[in-house]
């Protein structure tokens, strides 16, 4: 075998332990769908109480059967799972398949129960899926395996599906077989104790059965593993996926469910965006665009052209394209002039295209004919609504008789059409996708767009710059030493400049004397913030004071400053910081922050009501790379601000791009960080202005 995880979804030879001949246990289920699935490898089933089942002899232990065993099936009691294992490891199993449950989502006991069952699996250089799973499923005929303890046997197809919940993978599989969407490869993986889904998805990367991955999520794992290989996947093969546990109860129900930490939803986007998988809200989404995916290539760009038979249904799907961020080009000159030699005058000649109420077959093929040849389109969209007096089949044979060769991405959508009409199952049995509601389509069709967009982009590269990594441990250490909490003020400015982070100049002051030079030397006017680890949020706090012009408004705001701050430390002398005022750029926020499940994030943004009222911002999982960083500035709705509104000239990007990418190295560096804010850094089209004007560092619990 090529990979260890062949011996899981491609075994010569099977045993099932556990196996039994009464109707409604799973170990019965379980063998008998792997009979009646003309599994071609051997079967063993093994129960120390019976020596038949389903007509093949049983063995009383694993270690009594006489062949080799690629694969064992695990169906027994959970105290008993332990000890099975090591007889399976003695027989020279490679691989364990454990539906059993009652291990790690059960709580701390079941947590012990699984380490042990691990610790076994580990001696035994064996791997294991689950436990607490719904089993696996391969459709290649060579293998044709189904063991699972589930109704039905998916249809053949080119999907791969990877699921962290057995009832949901059921219910996903048994849905999919409704609507004539086959799998692949299926792996249920349980509480993934062994192999993950990281594994599996890597394993599906390679499958030669497999074109499209989907995945139901309750959680990432080790994310950045997940982001490593979804990005190598993702250019190979579309990964679609549905994450539960979006909001705080969905979470804490995936927590228990699954024995896993639930990570905020900033950082499950941050690593969508970074490893381009496509991530749909719901199961109705999973299908529609696997859908898409399966039967149709994907769009080489957002432009729609909708040709459809009722102005309403075409009105509805213009607004949810545009809403979803496609582009509705009008249709050309020539288009037009070709249209109108045979289409009704009361026809609407733009885009959507509607041919009225009583366009037939006809029509319909006579249109997306001069249609599909119009270059202004990526996409073409058959919107039909059934009259009475127009055959819906014959609609549909017309559509896919015109469109069957172009290159253009081909979604129809037929209103009203009942239930799996015979034009719907037409198309589809001719690979055209049809949705019963535009807004549907809309949705999936951004969605595969947005693949497109991200399959263009340049993979990216981790950059190290030239640091001083040495003078921030120092800092680090003294900051653990004092006992401080943060490192703020000149000593954080120091940081940033150690790692080539431009930052402002200062100069302290312990008087007002002190000050009213300090001023002068670096030019008016300046900005004074108060100097202590007592005030982490300055601004909020009373402890900066802007635009001071002379040195008389100087004294006076070191006398406000000295009467705000209040009693210091002890040992500790009160002091202010001077700075210049830097004015007519614009102020961003960088920073990062620490997700429970997915680490360091790296945080953008403009500043002032832009982060703190309208949350405009960006996330990314570090370590970022130079995509990453070019991707986190782009992404936020007040970029055009950045690059030049109303006439204004752009700022110097790659300042800011440089800046991300130095966060993200110190990030890498120091494990010490519990959050950065640098806020603001101000930004201009001047590279010279560009520059961190305050910053803090939040240090860990030692």
């Amino acid at each position: 075998m090529k990979n260890h995880l062949d011996y899981l979804f491609r075994p010569r030879s099977i045993a099932v332990i556990g196996a039994s001949s009464t109707k409604g246990k799973i170990g019965r289920e379980t063998i008998h769908n792997i009979l009646l699935a003309e599994y071609n490898g051997k079967v063993f089933p093994v129960n120390p109480n019976a020596s038949v089942i389903h007509s093949i002899k049983s063995y009383s232990t694993i270690l009594d059967v006489p062949d080799a065993v690629d694969l064992a099936v695990i169906i027994i009691p959970k105290d008993q799972v332990r000890e099975v294992a090591i007889q399976c490891g003695e027989k020279g199993v490679k691989g364990l398949l454990v539906i059993s449950a009652g291990f790690s989502e059960i709580g701390s006991e079941g947590k012990k129960r699984e380490l042990e069952l691990l610790s076994v699996v580990h001696d035994y250089n064996m791997r294991m899926i689950g436990p607490n799973c719904f089993g696996l499923v391969n459709t290649d005929p060579k293998i044709s395996l189904n063991a699972t303890f589930g109704k039905i046997y998916p249809n053949r197809g080119r999907i791969g599906f990877i699921t962290q919940s057995g009832a949901m993978g059921e219910a996903i599989m048994n849905h999919a077989n409704e609507l004539g969407i086959g799998f692949s490869l299926v792996a249920s993986i349980g509480n993934k104790a062994d192999i993950s889904s990281n594994d599996v998805l890597d394993y599906f990367k390679d499958d030669p059965q497999t074109d499209i991955i989907l995945m139901y999520l309750e959680n990432f794992g080790n994310p950045r593993n997940f982001i490593k290989i979804a990005r190598e996947v993702s250019r190979k093969k579309p990964i679609v996926a549905v994450k539960s546990g979006r909001t705080s109860l969905g979470a804490k129900a995936a927590s228990s469910h699954t024995g896993a930490l639930a990570g905020l939803e900033v950082g499950v986007d941050a690593l969508i965006e970074q490893s381009g998988v496509m991530r749909v809200d719901t199961v109705e989404e999973l299908f529609d665009v696997a859908s898409a995916l399966s039967r149709q290539p994907i769009p080489k760009g957002n432009r729609v052209c909708i040709v459809t038979n009722a102005g309403g249904p075409g009105i509805l799907a213009t607004d949810a394209l545009i809403n979803n961020g496609m582009e509705m080009p009008s249709l050309s000159a020539t288009t037009v002039k070709k249209l109108k030699t045979f289409i009704s005058a009361e026809a609407s000649f733009s885009n959507p295209m509607d041919m009225v109420a009583g366009a037939g077959p006809k029509e319909f093929k006579l249109t997306l004919d001069t249609v599909k040849n119009d270059s202004r389109y990526d996409t073409i969209v058959p919107i039909f609504v059934p009259p009475v007096t127009v055959n819906q089949l014959e609609v549909a044979k017309k559509i896919h008789e015109s469109l069957k060769n172009t290159d253009k991405t081909v979604l129809a959508c037929f209103m009203g059409a009942g239930e799996k009409p015979a034009g719907v199952e037409y198309l589809e049995k001719h690979n055209i996708p049809v949705y019963i509601y535009p807004e549907s389509l809309a949705k999936t069709l951004s969605i595969i767009c947005r693949h497109h967009t991200w399959l263009k982009k340049p993979k990216g590269k981790i950059k190290n710059f030239k640091v001083n990594s040495e003078k921030v441990r120092k800092i680090v250490d003294e900051a653990y030493k004092n006992g401080d909490d943060a490192i703020i003020s000149e000593t954080a400015i120091e940081i940033l400049n150690a790692y080539g982070i431009p930052a402002a100049g200062y100069r302290y002051a312990f008087n007002g004397k002190e000050a009213v030079k300090a001023a002068n030397e670096i030019g008016y006017p300046v900005v004074m913030k108060v100097n202590t680890p007592k005030m982490l949020h300055k601004t909020e706090e009373g402890g900066v004071i802007v635009d001071l012009r002379t040195p008389e408004e100087v004294l006076k705001a070191g006398n406000d400053l000295e009467e705000r701050v209040g009693k210091l430390r002890k040992g500790e002398k009160f002091s202010v910081i001077l700075q210049q005022m830097v004015s007519g750029s614009i102020e961003t926020v960088i920073g990062m922050t620490i997700d429970p499940q997915f680490g360091p994030l790296i945080m953008f943004g403009l500043g002032g009501i832009y982060v703190e009222i309208m949350k405009d911002v960006s996330f990314r999982i570090k370590p970022l790379t130079d995509t990453d960083a070019k991707e986190m500035i782009q992404s936020i709705k007040s970029y055009p601000l950045l690059t030049g509104f109303r006439g204004a000239p752009p700022v110097d990007i790659k300042t800011l791009e440089e800046t991300l990418l130095k966060i993200s190295q110190l990030v890498r560096d120091f494990d010490c960080f519990a959050e950065i804010d640098i806020n603001p850094f101000i930004v201009s089209p001047n590279k010279e202005m560009c520059k961190a004007v305050d910053a803090r560092f939040i240090l860990k619990k030692q």
